[in-house]
This record gives structure tokens, sequence and C-alpha cells, in this order.
């Protein structure tokens, strides 16, 4: 058998390092969601008065009409373009004509959601899928397990537009995360978050918009 000299030894070793050092730059709990069930969840972010119309609000973009009492975190993330995700867009939340390219008008009346409209986290579904693909699982790991996708520019706020569940072996309790374009932040629930960060970076966001796009169609 041919007996390697130090320079290959000194090769080996380094990608054995690298390799392991990719296998551990994914944080817990993270590291195991290729394995588990995902969810994930369409989230009505804000739930307006039972009637609505087009008015401005204090401190939100200038120029842009709103519907009494809509955080303005939400109105500027509507009309900066939504993040290219405005399929996250609650129906029936924003006055027609509001956002460009679409049909101007009256704003309808937005019904109340049924004390027993399903809810994930407290907030009120839209709309579902299972994360089935191989490939979405691990792009959803190494999006929620990278700690450099997060930095420290998120507003105090929380209106989540997604929401992300993890199943656990029972009788654990799944590990669900609340992501909030709008306020630009990151919440977890039933686990501790592994980053010192919790704000989307830009790249972040467009990583999550592909992924709402393979799941959602918009």
């Amino acid at each position: 058998m041919p007996r390697m000299n130090t320079r290959t030894l000194t090769i080996v070793a380094v990608a054995a390092v690298a390799s392991l050092t990719a296998c551990k730059s994914i944080a817990p709990p993270f590291d195991r969601l290729k394995d588990s069930p995902i969810t994930v969840y369409r989230l009505q972010n804000y739930e307006p008065p039972a009637v609505a119309t087009a008015t401005p609000v204090p401190g939100a973009t200038a120029g842009a009409p709103m519907i009494p009492g809509l955080p303005p975190e939400i109105q500027n993330w509507v009309t900066q373009g939504a993040a290219g995700m405005g399929s996250l867009i609650p129906p029936g939340l924003l006055p027609p004509g509001l956002i460009p390219g679409t049909a101007p008008g009256a704003a309808p009346p937005v019904a109340a959601p049924p004390p027993d409209a399903p809810r994930f986290e407290g907030f009120r579904i839209l709309g579902q899928a299972q994360a089935m693909d191989q490939k979405l699982k691990e792009d959803l790991a190494t999006l929620f397990g990278t700690e450099s996708n997060f930095d420290s520019a998120m507003a105090q706020c929380l209106y989540p537009e997604v929401g992300v569940s993890f199943q656990q072996p029972p009788p654990m309790l799944p590990d669900n995360v609340l992501v909030s374009f709008s306020c630009n932040h990151v919440e977890a629930k039933n686990f501790q978050w592994p980053h010192p960060n919790k704000g989307l970076k830009q790249e972040t966001i467009k990583k999550f918009s592909e992924i709402n796009k393979k799941l959602f169609g918009g």
C-alpha cells in the first residue's frame, strides 16, 4: 500500500476540518431540520377593524393612504414593494389601488376573523404548505441556522407574515418560528434562538422570497 507524504496528509487533514466545520455551521436545532416534518404557514400579520377606509396614518410613508390603525411598519413594508412577497399581504387588508399596478377604488369592508379561525402562535392562518422537497428543507435549515443571515437591524414590533413549525419527536413541542418581514424580525417559540441577532438582512429576505414562491406561488 503506497504511503502518503506529508503534503498529502496535510491536504486530507485540512479537507476533513473544512468538512467538519461546514457540518457544524448550521446551528441547532436547525441542523436537524432535514429529517423533520416542516409546515410553513402564511399568517395574517395584522387584524384590522371590521370596517376600514383609506386614510393617512401618522408616521407612515408620506403620500401613501392607509386604513385606520394600520401599523406604520406594515404600511412602509407594503409601499416599499413588500420585499417581493406580495402574496403574503392578507387579502382585504389594503384599499384597492394602494399597491402599484392594482386598480384604485374604495376600500371594501374588512371582516374580522371568526373566533374559531385556525391560528398559529396566536396569528390567523391564511394558508399552509408542507415542505416536502429535501432541497427546500435544507434551504430552510441553512437560512435559519446560519448566524451571518441575521443582524441587529430590526424593529421591536412583531407582525408575522410567515410561521414555520418543525416537528419534534413526542412528547417534545414543535420548534416554531415567527417571521415578520414588515418588522424585519424573527422570533423563536418553544426553543432558544441560537444566534445573537434576530434582524433579517436584505439578502436573507431575498432567500425567503424564493422559498415563498416555491411554497405559495407568489
